[in-house]
């Protein structure tokens, strides 16, 4: 079988870690890429780099990935999309909902594949925990908890912390918890000077009932990325940095100590890391999108998918700049289900 030929817009930051794994990738062909600021990381080590998109679609692609700034998401996926070719689309899928929403028609319209590169799906721990839950280790969930936070990167200037990062933990957790929000109420800080948001606190409510909450912020010397899903039998918690998963067990054990007993609302059972299989997450993401593309099972992040964190993303602005609870609208509403 001949090699599916990809072509890689932008080669920044995210880009160059694309262009790595491309090149390595069993069954494709890096056979050009477009950046009109050039190959400034080396990136493209002696494939073409053009300056517009036609010259690359000249070059002839079986498939794009798209990791340039948010704002060109929605002018150069609607060109991929009118020439028939399918995109892997770098998180958030576009800047606003209106964007989004034509991003999406766009390839739906065109009937040509597409996907959102949301990594986390990706991560080793947060794979293992979407499977304990699906099988019910935990029972019912009452709530997921995500923290993300870091130093600013110079690399985001188009957005803020919300499009950004929180969109990764508005994804990950419709995904683990194969559900949707449906209202969000939020708060937002500008610590550093610059137009967009670089810190949020947004408390969700998903359709089945559970409680989100999520703390995300570009102003903190401490790197954290975990997830903490808590239910009847204990709480699930995933270190995405490390991707290791932790299980800590509501206990059976009685407490004899009364005024421990009298404060406590659950005993303190076994605590469980699980040894997970750990792939390079960007490695998984692209060999599902190969892989959806000969015809097998469909693992990647739906434009739907990208438009429901969008969804959330905005509800979250709107919720922080109003002070009030925000309905995140549904994709049914929308008639985009």
């Amino acid at each position: 079988m001949n090699a599916l030929r990809v072509g890689l817009i932008g080669l920044g930051r995210m880009g160059r870690h694309h262009a790595r794994v491309l090149r390595t990738l069993d069954g494709t062909e890096l056979v050009g890429a477009l950046d009109p600021h050039g190959d400034r990381y080396r990136a493209a080590d002696g494939i073409p780099v053009v300056a517009d998109l036609d010259a690359l679609l000249r070059i002839g692609l079986d498939y794009a990935v798209l990791a340039c700034p948010t704002l060109l998401h929605e002018p150069l996926g609607t060109t991929l999309a009118a020439a028939g070719v399918p995109t892997l689309i770098e998180k958030p899928l576009a800047g606003d909902p209106d964007s989004a929403r034509r991003l999406a028609q766009a390839f739906h319209t065109a009937a040509v594949p597409a996907a959102v590169g949301y990594i986390e799906r990706f991560n080793p721990a947060l794979i293992a925990l979407r499977q304990r839950l699906e099988a019910g280790q935990l029972g019912d969930v009452f709530s997921v908890a995500t923290r993300r936070t870091g130093p600013y990167p110079v690399r985001i200037t188009d957005v803020g912390v919300i499009h950004d990062l929180a969109t990764h933990d508005l994804d990950l957790t419709a995904w683990i918890t194969n559900t949707r929000y449906t209202s969000i109420a939020a708060r937002t800080a500008h610590r550093s000077g610059r137009p967009h948001e670089d810190l949020l606190a947004a408390l969700g409510q998903l359709t089945d009932g559970t409680i989100t909450h999520h703390q995300v912020n570009w102003v903190s010397p401490l790197k954290e990325r975990t997830t903490v899903v808590t239910g009847d039998h204990g709480i699930l918690v995933a270190d995405t940095l490390t991707a290791d998963l932790t299980y800590w067990a509501n206990g059976s054990t009685r407490t004899q100590w009364e005024a421990l007993a009298a404060f406590r609302g659950v005993t303190e059972g076994d605590v469980t890391r699980y040894a997970v299989p750990k792939q390079e997450p960007l490695v998984a993401e692209h060999e599902a999108f190969r892989d959806m593309l000969l015809g097998h099972s469909h693992r990647n992040a739906t434009l739907h998918d990208g438009l429901h964190a969008v969804l959330a993303a905005h509800a979250s602005l709107q919720a922080s700049r109003n002070g009030a609870t925000t309905v995140v609208p549904s994709l049914i509403d929308l008639g985009a289900a």
